[in-house]
């Protein structure tokens, strides 16, 4: 088939693009045509919380990929669809995480189907926003009419979608995030990051949003449990929020020892320098739908702590690969504290390496496929 994504791609970073480039590369791999339609504009600056918007990293082999969609530009989105619908697209795949993007998406869309041809799945990876704005619904609601089925990648959004609409809609585990190398030595990667090799590693990976509980994560570090241990940890990614509260917690609470930060933007070629040198991964969500993070660290096959909001906990069975926690600094404490313990967890590797099956990109895709029509 001859298929189009729509959605962020090189020179664009962040898990969005990376989902994005390894789903087209998975579409080839399969025999497919897979093309990228990504931005020349994605964001308004005063929109975009982060340093860049860009990546210094090569473009990935292999790949098409059109950065031709102005998000705010009306004029563009009429063009970018009669382009669409000329091409004559099978099946158009659109990823939708955000409602600012639906009038540009649902405009674009409605030009590109006018071919009578072209069948559009949607994969929603948020329906009701972790932040909400004003046109939040309205948009929504533009976006979703242009839509022939949906995927979602957790049951929450399953949920939230079928409060919109009577399309099909099927729920698909996330796939791997397989494309971040390879595991290396502890010790090979604390020398790389600059840390001891002979403490203990917890790592908070990912932007740094209000809702994922970072702060909750720093308030956990202060438990004395964890303050008389070896546990440190380790904080991995670019503010997207204003970093002066999680400052002050560490200040006030004297954790510099404890909280080693690394809060610039992370290339996807030192991704595993922080997985390498870490033992669990936490992700102390306020609110979720699904998070990418987990994907990450069944790749590296690591055990993870996660809070029992939105679908997290839908991926981390509890007491077989990690922990299911509430999102509070006490039991984040309690069952980081557990999981040192020995053999807290019995079997935990081999029990991630069988639920890492389910997660493989070649059942996402034909499952993708199968629930477009096709």
């Amino acid at each position: 088939m001859n298929v189009a994504i729509i959605g962020p791609a090189h020179p664009l970073r962040g898990g969005l693009a990376t989902y994005d480039q390894r789903l087209a590369q998975e579409l080839q791999n399969q025999g497919h045509k897979a093309s990228i339609y990504s931005f020349s504009l994605q964001y308004p600056s005063f929109l975009f919380p982060g340093k860049s918007q860009f990546t210094d990293e090569p473009a990935p082999a292999g790949l098409t990929i059109h950065s031709i969609i102005n998000s705010i530009n009306p004029f563009n989105w009429i063009q970018v669809g009669k382009r669409m619908r000329k091409e004559n697209y099978d099946l158009i795949i659109v990823r939708f995480w955000l409602p600012f993007m639906g009038p540009a998406f649902g405009t674009i869309l409605r030009k590109a189907k006018k071919n009578k041809h072209t069948r559009v799945l949607c994969i929603a990876d948020n329906i009701i926003p972790h932040e909400k704005r004003p046109g939040d619904l309205p948009f929504t609601k533009y976006f979703l009419k242009t839509i022939d089925a949906f995927v979602t990648m957790s049951k929450e959004v399953k949920s939230d979608l079928l409060n919109f609409t009577t399309k099909p809609v099927q729920f698909l585990h996330h796939p791997i995030y397989d494309n971040y190398g390879s595991l290396i030595a502890k010790a090979d990667a604390c020398k790389k990051l600059k840390l001891d090799p002979a403490k203990d590693y917890i790592l908070f990976f990912g932007f740094i949003r209000k809702y994922k509980g970072l702060d909750i994560l720093l308030q956990a570090m202060n438990d004395e449990r964890i303050r008389a241990s070896n546990i440190n940890l380790i904080v991995a990614g670019e503010f997207y929020d204003k970093r002066e509260a999680y400052d002050e917690i560490i200040e006030q609470n004297k954790l510099h020892d404890k909280v080693h930060l690394f809060t610039e933007f992370i290339p996807n070629d030192d991704v595993f320098y922080y997985f390498s040198a870490a033992d669990l991964v936490v992700q102390p969500y306020k609110s979720a739908t699904q998070s990418g993070i987990t994907q990450v660290a069944y790749h590296f096959e690591k055990p993870m702590v996660v809070t029992n909001v939105g679908g997290l906990a839908e991926g981390v069975p509890d007491g077989k690969v990690g922990f299911v926690s509430e999102p509070e600094p006490k039991a984040i404490a309690d069952v980081i504290l557990c999981f040192y313990q020995p053999n807290s967890i019995p079997n935990v590797h081999q029990n991630i390496l069988e639920e890492k099956k389910k997660y493989s990109w070649d059942t996402f895709v034909k499952n993708l496929l199968a629930t477009a029509g096709f």
